[in-house]
């Protein structure tokens, strides 16, 4: 009879190890045979900001193949999200992305609770007060990956001063931007400051297109620069313009250029040293695994979560990458330093934003920081927050 209770005991053990794996496997699997999700694309992939992101709805197809049916718009005005994603929605999508920074897309979740909607966080969304569980914004940590390519930058510019192809003092940097905002600032801040780990008396001129995506007016807001004695040329813009403007120079100045969204060394092969991107793939592919298992985006993409269903990742998380480094242009050892620089980036080794600096917002002059005890970016926040010009160091023309 013991030997009956006995073997009746583990027979039951036996049974519930055996539901307890069915269950396991049946819990990671997913929930729905597919899924339909949207892409919102303020413009086309012609321009390096759009195809970037497109980049990751890509990889979304490859991950699930049939399991995802993706629809998608192009050139979708800020202004005007509102009817094609409601375009989107109709047609069963589950989940909708955007690149865009329209401030429509906040009060549209809260009119489709069902759908989660992911928009790359901007200044427009996070003043829109309290948000719905299903409004999601979402970052890389971009300044990490701008002072690196400052780095390689610095590392050039100082190869270029050795050779008598640029003075040592009075070294002048360059950077176009669409508009002087915190993220711009936080970019170019950070990528001044690699530099500037390098050679420390680089200093910096911003020039603002005053509109988003306007090739021609970003060529010419870096010629211009160029033309002002700037060596080195980098961008928080939409287009190659800045790119092609250095390659057109080269031949009567030495210029060099860093890029941002993809590689720029087709288009500029004798100036474009290095580009830097956010790399969407991760949280694309796991917000879309979140979907059709039904979990929570924020607990399955891995990243640093903030209040309100907001995400942003640096290098620790593939969310950030530097691209392919110009074999013509680069300096010896610039490559391992720069896989040195995002190993300790990884490990949380660098604190990009500090150093005998005072910062001044360039808006409100009664606003400074004093970077000596250092600033944490994207402490609270995916959406950047530093918006100073260091004093002495950087100015707006």
């Amino acid at each position: 009879m013991k030997r009956y209770y006995v073997m009746t005991v583990l027979t039951a053990l036996a049974l519930l190890l055996v539901f307890s794996l069915i269950y396991s496997v049946w819990d990671e699997s997913p929930s729905q045979d597919s899924i339909t999700v949207g892409f919102l694309y303020s413009e086309d992939e012609s321009v390096p900001n759009t195809y970037n992101f497109s980049l990751a709805q890509s990889a979304l197809e490859s991950a699930y193949g049939d399991q995802v049916h993706i629809l998608v718009r192009n050139n979708v005005p800020k202004t005007g999200m509102e009817d094609p994603a409601r375009e989107l929605i109709k047609k069963g999508c589950a989940i909708l992305f955007t690149n865009s920074d329209s401030e429509q897309l906040i009060d549209l979740a809260r009119n489709y609770p069902d759908v989660q909607i992911c928009q790359v966080s901007n200044s427009a969304a996070k003043e829109k007060g309290e948000r719905p569980d299903n409004y999601h914004t979402f970052n890389g940590r971009i300044n990490e990956v701008r002072y690196v390519s400052g780095v390689a930058a610095g590392l050039k510019l100082q190869s270029m001063i050795e050779n008598g192809e640029a003075e040592k003092e009075n070294v002048r940097i360059g950077f176009v931007c669409d508009y002087a905002n915190s993220e711009a600032l936080s970019d170019a801040t950070a990528f001044l400051l690699g530099i500037r780990s390098v050679v420390s008396d680089a200093s910096m001129l911003i020039r603002c297109t005053s509109k988003g995506g306007g090739y021609h007016r970003e060529m010419e807001c870096a010629a211009q620069l160029i033309e002002e004695g700037c060596v080195v040329i980098s961008q928080y813009s939409e287009t190659y313009g800045p790119a092609v403007a250095c390659e057109a120079a080269a031949a009567n100045k030495k210029v060099i250029h860093v890029g941002c969204h993809q590689s720029m060394i087709d288009l500029a092969p004798t100036t474009s040293l290095i580009s830097v991107r956010v790399n969407w793939t991760p949280y694309v592919t796991g917000a879309v695994k979140a979907v059709m298992n039904r979990k929570s985006i924020e607990s399955t993409v891995s990243g640093r979560v903030y209040g309100g269903n907001d995400m942003s990742g640096g290098f620790d998380v593939d969310w950030v990458q530097v691209l392919e480094l110009n074999r013509h242009l680069a300096t010896e050892g610039m490559e391992a330093r720069i896989n040195k620089l995002i190993d300790s980036f990884k490990k949380g080794n660098v604190d990009v934003f500090r150093g005998n600096y005072t910062g001044v917002d360039p808006f409100n002059s009664s606003l400074s920081i004093d970077l000596t005890q250092g600033f944490t970016e994207n402490k609270s926040a995916s959406y950047p927050t530093f918006h100073y010009l260091l004093q002495g160091v950087m100015t707006i023309e």
